[in-house]
């Protein structure tokens, strides 16, 4: 991809400084201003920008000594947070007088843009502001300070952690050896460090002008973090609604840096993002669409009801969901439970009406869109179907789960063929297709994703009454163990749900071979019964699901029974065959 194709652009005098700014789409939409950080240039937004461009004006610019911007003379003292508010506003000034801006800032652009959201001299020109990897310098200081007067080990533990993760700070305080080594080996082999480590595309990012940006950005630091840590303003407070993302596997920054940040920050809205610290690049498309969320609530005047009131708001606000089975019992309370969170949710179901009410009850429980798709998941042609609408009506899906699965009862020689085809054909090759088809398009688009497979505990706990449903169980099983292993280098997590027993109408359409119509209304009726004195809900399943893919969860059994025969196949499995041969009430 060119990056930042089509932009127009402009050059802005400042401060002894010329910067070079670009823009994207309608000047006269809302204009979003993207910072970016060190050692970038504005190009690490393109794809952001790109697709942030449909809705708005977009403006990037390359921060004063990198990119295609002029670098102050002489350097030291150059680039003081205040020249850099200075260039801030001569940029808007320029692209967007007399309408506030809204605001983006990753890394280095971030801590410039807390300075620019809490000072006077900008209040009334910055709308919003979405922050994400580098927070405020002042906030910062108070956040050290605090852990210095009061410290207790936990407190402590913070600082030693948040200190092992700053070295390369330390670094960049010495002299000349920066610059040596940027202009030498390590802006060489920079491009493949981002790709190994971070896992950032090779898309002509990062530009040319890389060794330049980074030797004479490491002002930045020398300029600001000792003195801005020693003397932070007391007076630090936003005064617009701020969106904070959180990479949770940054490696530079600590997520208890945030800790305190509502006494600054009136209206905030957190997300996290299971990703490293370059998400520009790495997390495009999620990116964009909390941005436009974001700033299309503040421009209607909501900036407080940005944020659903789901435990975990902050992670799937906005993703797209697609959960199979979703008409009933586990489905539905995962689709719901989603919805609560703010996902965007597909209800996909076989049965098109209680496709379409699980859709509505995900609408009025938060989702911002949902929609109910009917396919039989045996079906690969249907399926195949399905993914291609999918992607083209709502996009990639960023969490698949596969739940939609049938029950069959019986003694392994009662059990036909036919009967055998049937239950491998949802509960193993709808799985299969689930996988390999939303499974591709999350590896494709390459920003990470997690793929929930709902198996059983009849996986690994063996039964003489159902060879064929634990037969398909135990295979999706594996099959989600080894997709786990083969998708963990492209940021896609695999999960395997093994709910036990669970109060749901599976029961009562489960089939049981070698038996006649009437002997098997008798065991639907006594089977459901049983489960329903259980009465674990299917909610709880659900809360299992959410939490698997916080924690990036490989196997998890859920109820009781589920974890204790879990437990019992990996020491006592000989306990467990005994256990296998009993003979199941009739």
């Amino acid at each position: 991809m060119t990056l930042l194709k089509d932009a127009r652009e402009r050059r802005v005098h400042t401060g002894g400084v010329e910067l070079c700014v670009a823009e994207l789409g309608d000047a006269a939409q809302p204009t979003l201003v993207l910072v970016h950080g060190y050692p970038d240039s504005k190009e690490v937004w393109s794809e952001v920008a790109a697709r942030l461009a449909e809705r708005f004006h977009v403006v990037l610019y390359d921060v004063r000594g990198h990119g295609r911007s002029t670098a102050p003379q002489p350097l030291r003292g150059g680039f003081t947070l205040e020249k850099l508010t200075d260039d801030f506003l001569a940029v808007i000034d320029s692209v967007s007088p007399g309408r506030p801006v809204h605001v983006v800032g990753h890394d280095w652009g971030s801590v410039q843009a807390w300075e620019f959201a809490t000072v006077r001299r900008t209040e009334g020109r910055i709308a919003s502001f979405t922050s994400m990897s580098g927070p405020s310098l002042d906030h910062f200081g108070h956040w050290i300070d605090r852990r210095l007067k009061k410290p207790t080990p936990r407190r402590i533990g913070q600082l030693l952690g948040q200190g092992a993760k700053s070295w390369y700070v330390y670094l960049l305080h010495t002299p000349v050896l920066p610059e040596l080594a940027w202009r030498g080996p390590l802006g060489k082999s920079w491009p493949g460090i981002l790709r190994r480590v971070e896992k950032v595309p090779a898309d002509g990012y990062p530009t040319p002008s890389l060794p330049s940006d980074a030797a004479q950005g490491a002002w930045l630091y020398r300029d600001n973090v000792r003195y801005r840590l020693r003397r932070p303003r007391a007076d630090a407070y936003a005064h617009a609604p701020v969106q904070l993302i959180t990479p949770l596997g940054d490696a530079f920054l600590s997520e208890k840096l945030y800790d305190d940040l509502e006494q600054w920050v009136p209206r905030l809205t957190r997300r996290t993002l299971p990703a490293k610290h370059w998400i520009p690049r790495t997390r495009p498309d999620q990116l964009a669409s909390w941005i436009t969320e974001f700033v299309t609530s503040v421009e209607g005047g909501r900036p407080t009801a940005v944020r659903p009131t789901g435990r975990y708001a902050d992670r799937f606000g906005g993703q797209l969901v697609l959960v199979t089975g979703a008409g009933s019992g586990i489905g539905r309370a995962t689709a719901s439970a989603f919805a609560e969170a703010g996902a965007r949710v597909v209800a996909v179901d076989r049965d098109a009406e209680a496709a379409a009410r699980t859709a509505e009850q995900c609408r009025l429980l938060g989702a911002p869109e949902a929609w109910a798709e009917t396919a039989d998941v045996s079906d690969e042609q249907a399926m195949e179907k399905l993914a291609a609408k999918v992607a083209a009506e709502y996009g990639v899906v960023d969490v698949l789960v596969n739940n939609a699965g049938i029950g069959l009862g019986g003694s392994f020689f009662d059990t036909t063929t036919e009967d055998w085809k049937n239950v491998l054909d949802v509960n193993l090759w709808g799985v299969i297709h689930g996988c390999r088809l939303f499974g591709k398009q999350m590896a494709e688009r390459g920003q990470g994703g997690h793929i929930v497979n709902t198996a059983s505990a009849a996986a690994y706990q063996p039964s003489r009454a159902l060879p064929a449903y634990s037969t398909s169980k135990a295979a999706v099983l594996m099959l989600s163990e080894c997709l786990r292993a083969e998708l963990a280098g492209q940021g896609i997590g695999v999960s395997a749900i093994c709910p036990g027993f669970v109060n749901t109408n599976i029961t009562s359409t489960a089939r049981f071979a070698g038996v006649d119509a009437e002997e098997e209304r008798r065991r639907q009726k006594r089977t459901a019964r049983l489960y329903g004195l259980r009465n674990y809900p299917p909610e709880k399943v659900a809360a299992a699901i959410l939490r698997a893919v916080v924690r990036n969860e490989a196997v998890v059994p859920v109820t009781p029974e589920a974890r204790g025969t879990h437990l019992m196949s990996r020491f006592a499995p000989r306990a467990l065959r005994a256990i296998a041969r009993l003979k199941p009430p009739l």
